[in-house]
């Protein structure tokens, strides 16, 4: 009984001194998509501000493949001793669960959320040449031409796709949902006029609206984005209920002790809100939002539902 309670409390011991000498060896922020993209950007202003807040060398390391589920399902099956994180966002965590029915990871018995990082809204763009002025007017036109006016998307199942589906439960139209490889051939078509409307994030978006070949009708956020102050958000354009915004969060494995939780949620908090860090989240038509991991798992539930829900009640699916 000695030895064993003297076993327990060395073994305690040993967790307890692991925690307070966090981090004590590099840790690794795995991405699921190559580099340069959204999600790598973010990994890579979050590993910066954590090595300079936990005075330790966080390091990226891009795992891509399968829309993000080969590094998803990694970091799942990981060490939960603080040093394998993992910066994701709504697709991979809110989204895919609703999409995948064999999905090899699930987002909350496999995971710890650490903290929000972002918030991204998105934009309802036309085709610069298609006569509405405002929603109303385009949402006039696409009931008086049902399943013909086209909605272009990045590709089934992501976030322009959903959003648009969740438009048209919403609006009691039809629109024909075309999926494209790739943002870039997403506005090709869209500028030619060879599509009609698009969900797109801002930073996708802006060098085309900059350039007057797209049209902003409205944007997906309850709130108006600083980066375009006039263009109205879809409930002020008269479409009840409507919000569709993405995020990016920092995540460990499950079982991760809660003080090594805490800590690094802590560190993100201290440097989201900095000058430098504000800038390159503006330069992806993003906003700061640090979190605690209690918030972060409220707006994650909360997310699951919605989006299964809007997955189910469109009959969304990955083609």
């Amino acid at each position: 009984m000695a030895a064993a309670a003297l076993a327990f409390g060395f073994t305690a011991g040993s967790a307890a001194f692991a925690q307070d000498d966090y981090p004590s060896k590099p840790i690794r922020m795995i991405v699921g998509f190559a580099p340069g993209g959204g999600t790598d950007i973010i990994a890579r202003l979050v590993s910066k501000g954590l090595s300079a807040e936990l005075k330790a060398n966080v390091v990226v390391e891009n795992r891509s493949g399968a829309g993000g589920i080969v590094a998803t399902e990694m970091v799942a099956r990981a060490q939960p001793d603080g040093y394998t994180l993992i910066t994701a966002g709504t697709g991979t965590h809110a989204i895919n669960p609703a999409l995948y029915s064999d999905l090899p990871y699930d987002s909350i018995k496999d995971f710890e959320p650490v903290s929000l990082v972002s918030i991204s809204p998105y934009l309802m763009l036309v085709s610069n040449d298609l006569p509405v002025k405002n929603v109303q007017e385009f949402i006039e036109l696409a009931k008086s031409k049902p399943g013909e006016v086209v909605m272009a998307s990045s590709g089934s199942g992501g976030m322009p796709h959903l959003a648009g589906e969740l438009f048209q439960l919403l609006t009691d139209t039809k629109l024909l949902h075309v999926p494209y490889k790739g943002t870039g051939e997403v506005f090709t078509d869209l500028a030619a006029g060879r599509t009609q409307m698009a969900f797109s994030d801002i930073a996708a978006a802006y060098p085309h609206i900059q350039s007057g070949k797209v049209r902003a009708l409205a944007i997906t956020s309850p709130e108006r984005s600083t980066i375009y102050p006039d263009v109205p958000t879809l409930v002020e354009e008269g479409v009840e209920g409507y919000e569709a915004i993405g995020w990016f969060g920092v995540f460990a494995p499950a079982g991760t002790p809660k003080p090594i939780i805490e800590n690094l949620s802590n560190a993100i908090k201290q440097f989201i809100d900095r000058p430098e860090v504000l800038e390159q989240l503006r330069i992806l038509g993003a906003e700061p939002k640090a979190s605690t991991p209690d918030e972060f798992l409220v707006q994650l539930k909360a997310d699951l539902k919605r989006w299964g829900d809007i997955v189910k009640r469109s009959g969304a699916a990955i083609r």
